[in-house]
């Protein structure tokens, strides 16, 4: 298991290398002057140049790729053109208002989903089956801001229950997270109810049954302990796909995470918020999903028992039994 996360660690090398090279060169190709942004219309071509040579936006392309790469490697994730301050000590500030929105849509969506999944599943091919699933499909269709802006027209305007905009309190927090769990409280619930109808199809179960065990126990005490094991693995891509999908929740409520930290070096062409930025939610992404990985690992013993049987392989033996073969003929011998 430690050999298997160290390989994981290590391939986190090039991809994040290669992360930082596919987005320097979206950004070049992406029209827009971060000098003139920041000098204004009435700027001259030479005092625009001017500050590009200070910027080093004029730098050949591999030069410019090669200090961003030294710079990180060294803990320098540079300073935000706009602002003049780090911006690894800005997104640190702001990332625990995303990790708040991140890990309360994905319990509220996990709380949900998986019920709903369950249900779907004990009464298959019924109307209350066909409900779950289109209900499923709607939250699952309709992007995340529609129903942002349906729960702020409904919720805060007209009824006036909950803020539409900013997190002064608690309360700022519910429609964030409600508009941010649906859609993943849908794909949660699909999954849940595929690997439970798939489960409930297994022998097992019907021997369960035929020994005069109640539907409940036989559901939550034998079947959902393997069909939720692929559900995890949903869980942790849904949370870790939230950290970037974050950002449209945030700039519609005007929560000051790294979403709207993003999407505002986008819009004022800041390549160092930009290019680190994507660069720390990618690595985020990426050690999320390798502990997704080691936990998916350790609640299935089916895996578990992969990597038991390669450290008892070790010192000649093979899978195939040529290990005790052999000795069966030294001692005959």
């Amino acid at each position: 298991m430690l050999k298997y996360i160290g390989k994981r660690l290590l391939m986190l090398i090039p991809t994040m290398l290669g992360i930082a090279l596919v987005v320097l060169i979206i950004i070049d190709l992406t029209p827009g002057d971060p000098a003139r942004v920041l000098l204004g219309t009435n700027a001259t071509e030479e005092q625009v140049e001017e500050l590009r040579e200070e910027l080093g936006l004029n730098k050949p392309f591999l030069v410019r790729y090669w200090e961003f790469v030294k710079n990180v490697c060294q803990g320098n994730f540079g300073s935000s053109i706009m602002t003049q301050r780090p911006v690894f000590s800005e997104m640190l500030m702001r990332f625990r208002y995303t990790l708040v929105l991140v890990v309360f849509g994905t319990i509220f969506s996990t709380i949900l989903g998986i019920p709903i999944g369950i249900y779907a599943a004990n009464h298959t091919h019924t109307w209350k089956d066909s409900l779950a699933i289109f209900l499923s499909l709607i939250c699952v269709s309709m992007p995340s801001f529609w129903f942002a802006l349906l729960m702020i027209r409904f919720f805060g305007v007209k009824l006036q229950w909950l803020p539409i905009s900013g997190i002064e309190d608690w309360k700022g927090w519910i429609l964030p997270c409600v508009a941010m769990a649906l859609g993943l409280m849908a794909l949660i619930a699909r999954q849940m109810r595929s690997d439970m109808l798939e489960v409930l199809r297994q022998d097992y179960i019907t021997t369960a049954r035929s020994k005069g065990l109640s539907e409940r126990k036989v559901v939550y005490r034998h079947a959902l302990k393997n069909a939720i094991i692929p559900v995890i693995m949903v869980i942790g891509g849904v949370f870790g796909s939230s950290l970037g999908g974050s950002l449209i929740t945030e700039v519609i409520f005007s929560i000051p995470g790294l979403g709207q930290y993003i999407m505002t070096g986008l819009n004022n062409r800041d390549y160092p918020v930009i290019q680190s930025g994507i660069l720390i939610i990618s690595t985020l992404f990426a050690i999320i999903i390798l502990i997704v990985d080691v936990v998916f690992a350790l609640v299935d013993p089916r895996i578990r028992s992969q990597y038991t049987r390669r450290k008892k392989n070790k010192g000649g033996k093979s899978d195939d039994g040529t290990g005790k073969e052999a000795k069966k003929a030294n001692a005959t011998a």
